[in-house]
């Protein structure tokens, strides 16, 4: 396959970025996404010239690492899939890729297609825990949870954290991520007592670190590589708005 790519090349967050093509003569449709950046930057390494700098780390779409925009979508037009579990043949002979970060001012250009996600981490540090005592693991009855709730905290707590949602929102939102971190703990007895004090820390800490607000758009559930619904971003709302209500998740300063 001849693909052409046009990648955002920036040497660091001071720098003026810009978009640079390159061709790639020999891509097999068998290679995943990052696989074919792989053979791109050991030809540019060949050549002397700088390779392009790209997240990754398990490449088996758990660790949320990888994340870039290919023609505008957020790991790319396949659904359900992060960029290193993207292949080659979804894509045609002659293809014309653009490559670009994650948009969004909580998430600076750390380097080409890396961005800074460690705004995410601040977001977890304010709320998204659970203070019990740790140890041995306990019996697996010893707390008993429905069934429906069990499932629906499972499928919250899939979230990789890849800030997806984040890029592709019109206004670059953490709304999706926070709901998902949010409901799967309040959905467990564990995690029932701190709900209303975990939304509205963690929803401050979004404010600071200067995430948009959430409009309803559904761009975030359309690219996100795991699936999660926008009803988290409601229970979100429901736990904030309630705390907020009754005065009951004051946050301590």
């Amino acid at each position: 396959m001849r693909i052409t790519l046009h990648i955002w090349r920036q040497e660091n967050a001071a720098a003026k970025g810009r978009m640079v093509r390159y061709e790639g003569p020999d891509v097999n449709e068998h290679m995943s996404f990052l696989e074919m950046l792989d053979v791109l930057n050991e030809d540019l390494i060949s050549k002397g010239e700088e390779p392009v700098a790209f997240d990754h780390d398990c490449r088996e779409g758990i660790c949320g690492m990888c994340g870039a925009m290919v023609n505008g979508v957020a790991h790319g037009p396949l659904a359900a899939t992060t960029l290193c579990q993207l292949h080659m043949r979804y894509f045609k002979d002659g293809d014309t890729l653009y490559l670009e970060p994650w948009r969004a001012r909580a998430f600076p250009v750390v380097k080409d297609l890396v961005v800074d996600r460690s705004a995410f981490d601040r977001l977890i540090a304010a709320g998204g825990f659970i203070a019990v005592s740790t140890g041995s693991a306990p019996d697996g009855n010893a707390i008993l949870v429905a069934k429906e709730k069990a499932d629906l905290s499972m499928d919250a707590a899939a979230c990789i954290g890849c800030g997806a949602c984040v890029a592709m929102c019109p206004n670059a939102s953490a709304s999706l991520f926070m709901g998902a971190k949010i409901a799967h703990l309040a959905l467990l007895p564990q995690g029932e007592a701190e709900r209303e004090r975990r939304a509205v820390a963690m929803v401050a800490q979004a404010n600071a670190e200067l995430f948009g607000s959430c409009t309803n758009m559904r761009e975030c559930e359309a690219v996100c590589p795991k699936g999660i619904k926008i009803e988290v971003i409601a229970r979100m709302n429901r736990d904030f708005l309630g705390a907020k209500w009754t005065g009951r998740g004051t946050v301590e300063t």
